[in-house]
């Protein structure tokens, strides 16, 4: 399936981390929020100094603008939690303050497996439950297997972008557009086919799933709109190769036919090949792995003129932020943030006061808001 796009699209050249020049040291005190959170992997802002946070296990919880933490939001399906899997992305609408409308995606059961899938809701008003509840997106097929979910959500006006895994075992999927695997979906709110999806035409692609945006992904945790407002994801590689793209309409990030990493076994990917016809090559990778899962782009100037529009990336082996220098849709520096915490970065966002929040994958696991030091 590598061959399906008319043309063979080459990006430029990436940047690898050993090329990128290290970036100067930024100093910034981690305030911790939070303490006491069973490995949370995401969060999403909610007006007032409020923030909703998920716990891998199945738990949505509301912390206050003090740090109190709720009981767990009732309302939730049914989630299957083990392994990789569970409670994990959470965003609020932009409309949230008149609409109470949330979107999270979960692990969810079925005949054949689990898979992810991705649902809309709306907060009761005491924010204790969850309301008219309904699954929008279902990740086809269904696989036995605890690995490789995905399930970032970013919301692109009235759609919403969907990160799904290969699931580890079925890694072939990803080049195929009759399945889900490894592959960014793009749906409307209400769970309907964009017109305008890559693949949505029929008549050209009768074989094509048409919420299909992008195909040969691996495992994409991180996803986040760029300032050149198109899609920005980072995927897990295997042995190194792990990326960061501009995921873009209708294109082959290569999985599993190219990497900049071997199997784990220590095998090759492919034929060993980094680079292939019709397939992207990503802006920036790292060998070895650093496990990068939450990202986000700096829009404020709240750590100085030098951060804004600088790349952020949770790395869960190496346990540190990765403040990404840009130049346009290069990266030139790399600076590695809050290693001393010693502890998995899973999720990093921008709170409405401009300042970068992070949260900590561990079985206590914190909420971090980074304070620029004057």
């Amino acid at each position: 399936m590598a061959g399906l796009l008319a043309s063979a699209i080459f990006s430029s050249a990436p940047t690898s981390a050993q090329s990128a020049q290290s970036a100067q040291t930024t100093r910034v005190t981690p305030e911790i929020l939070v303490r006491g959170l069973a490995h949370p992997w995401s969060l999403a802002f909610i007006g007032s100094g409020r923030m909703l946070v998920t716990e891998r296990e199945g738990r949505l919880r509301l912390v206050q603008a003090d740090g109190r933490i709720g009981p767990p939001i009732q309302g939730l399906p049914k989630i299957e939690s083990g392994g990789q899997g569970g409670l994990l992305d959470v965003i609020a609408d932009t409309g949230f303050a008149n609409n109470r409308r949330l979107y999270f995606c979960f692990t969810e059961p079925g005949e054949g497996g689990n898979s992810t899938a991705l649902a809309a809701a709306r907060l009761s008003d005491d924010a204790a439950r969850l309301e008219q509840v309904t699954v929008i997106f279902s990740q086809k097929p269904k696989v036995n297997s605890s690995a490789h979910f995905g399930c970032r959500i970013v919301e692109q006006r009235d759609t919403l972008f969907l990160t799904l895994g290969d699931r580890f075992s079925r890694m072939q999927d990803a080049q195929r557009l009759d399945k889900h695997l490894g592959k960014v979906v793009r749906i409307n709110k209400n769970g309907s086919i964009p017109a305008d999806n890559p693949f949505a035409d029929r008549s050209r692609h009768a074989n094509a799933l048409p919420e299909i945006w992008s195909y040969g992904h691996r495992n994409v945790q991180g996803a986040t709109l760029g300032p050149d407002g198109n899609l920005w994801t980072n995927e897990h590689g295997p042995r190194g190769g792990d990326e960061v793209n501009r995921t873009l309409a209708g294109r082959n990030y290569g999985w599993p036919l190219i990497s900049y990493g071997v199997h784990y076994s220590g095998l090759k990917v492919g034929d060993g090949a980094s680079a292939g016809p019709g397939m992207e090559q990503p802006v920036y990778y790292w060998t070895p792995s650093i496990a990068p899962s939450g990202m986000a782009f700096l829009r404020s100037d709240r750590y100085g003129p030098a951060w804004r529009g600088n790349l952020f990336v949770g790395a869960l082996k190496f346990q540190y932020l990765s403040r990404l220098e840009m130049r346009g849709d290069q990266v030139v520096k790399e600076e590695k943030l809050l290693e001393n915490l010693k502890q998995r970065i899973r999720d990093v966002r921008q709170g409405p006061d401009g300042l970068l929040y992070v949260l900590t994958d561990e079985s206590d696991g914190q909420l971090i808001r980074l304070v620029p030091e004057n």
